[in-house]
């Protein structure tokens, strides 16, 4: 069993272990513990009910640390009897793990974390180097996390639009360090699809799919940034593009639509497009005023302003543009591309440079410079 399966034990393994009334920080540390044990033990001796294993390993360290632990007594009719591990639906555990790891009472970074921890199994030290911070800080931010969830009752359904931020937060951190968080999501979407049948689950779904399916084009053999219209099609995983095609439809049938929906048809619409000269502009627009009237989103109308840049000329995607504060990160980009497709080479080249100042990241600010030097260079 490979490192990714044994994480996807995690979930249904924690969950029997709140279950059968441990705390719930006092079993995710079991478990954390059981699963560096199975790593140790399962080459020369791998168990023939994986799951069955891991529940008995953590529960008797959670019941040795329980033992312990003076502070803990009250648990003693717990730990009185240690009941041996049958078959459980993991769906339900996995679920009421998802609603918890995205509390509304913790920020989005430690509901990160915690779901990155609790449900993906991954260690505090991998969690850490994704989000390049001190192992030791990363520990008292997951810490700090299980000690707002612990003794946190479901007495109401869980908010499904939470999970799905927390989800789509991982995504969009993409990869770095050991762990690749935006395949991780996927994964841990998929689980969700699998545990709840909610057209805006497959909605995110379908949109990680058809984001993850360029990945490959995005950057060049340099590891500089490639915009969309310039990326080798070839490159594209058209099957990743096709399962994605196939959930986004099934949930639009639906007739429920929700952001993550009109996210995922507007990338399905790049994903169709042979060339970037044949994207249906016009269909995307229509898809953004959707998702305008979802969510009134100013980053939303941002980029609802160069699809109106494509579809009426870079004019109309300018005056759209004027309407939005130019404090929105990307603003100053997003002036500079429409200034050079209107013929404006000069103004193009000033703005690319200031937005490049003001680039988040390293890659993004390198192609913003050469965006600019490019311009300068012609005139």
């Amino acid at each position: 069993m490979n490192e990714a399966q044994l994480r996807g034990l995690t979930p249904s393994v924690l969950g029997i272990l709140v279950r059968r009334g441990a705390d719930f920080a006092a079993a995710e540390d079991a478990v954390q513990d059981a699963l560096v044990e199975a790593i140790r033990v399962w080459p020369t001796d791998p168990p023939r009910d994986p799951k069955g294993w891991l529940v008995t390993a953590a529960w008797r360290k959670f019941l040795d640390a329980t033992r312990a632990d003076a502070a803990r007594r009250r648990r003693e009719d717990i730990v009185d009897e240690e009941p041996a591990p049958g078959p459980t639906p993991g769906a339900d555990d996995t679920l009421r793990l998802y609603f918890l790891c995205a509390h509304p009472s913790l920020t989005p970074s430690s509901a990160v974390a915690l779901t990155l921890r609790a449900v993906g199994g991954l260690t505090t030290r991998q969690i850490a180097r994704a989000y390049l911070v001190p192992e030791a800080t990363m520990a008292q931010r997951i810490s700090r996390a299980k000690r707002t969830v612990s003794g946190v009752r479901f007495d109401r359904p869980g908010d499904v639009a939470t999970v799905l931020r927390v989800l789509y937060l991982v995504f969009n951190e993409g990869y770095s360090g050991d762990v690749d968080l935006a395949a991780e999501a996927i994964r841990l979407t998929r689980q969700l699809a699998a545990a709840i049948d909610h057209p805006e689950v497959a909605g995110l779904l379908a949109l990680m799919l058809l984001h993850h399916a360029r990945r490959a084009a995005r950057t060049g053999p340099d590891g500089g940034l490639v915009p969309l219209a310039e990326q080798d099609r070839n490159r594209w995983d058209t099957r990743m593009i096709a399962e994605g095609v196939v959930i986004l439809q099934a949930a639009l049938a639906r007739d429920r639509l929700g952001e993550y929906q009109a996210q995922a048809a507007i990338a399905a619409l790049h994903a169709d497009a042979p060339t970037a000269e044949e994207t249906d502009w016009v269909q995307i627009v229509e898809w953004y005023d959707e998702l305008v009237r979802l969510t009134d989103n100013p980053v939303v109308r941002l980029n609802r302003a160069v699809a109106v840049g494509e579809a009426d000329g870079p004019r109309a995607g300018l005056a759209a543009l004027a309407t939005l504060d130019d404090s929105l990160p990307r603003h100053t980009a997003v002036a500079a591309y429409l200034h050079e497709r209107d013929g404006d080479p000069t103004t193009a080249a000033r703005l690319y440079a200031e937005a490049a100042h003001k680039a988040g990241n390293l890659a993004e600010r390198d192609h913003l410079t050469r965006r600019a030097a490019r311009l300068n260079a012609h005139r």
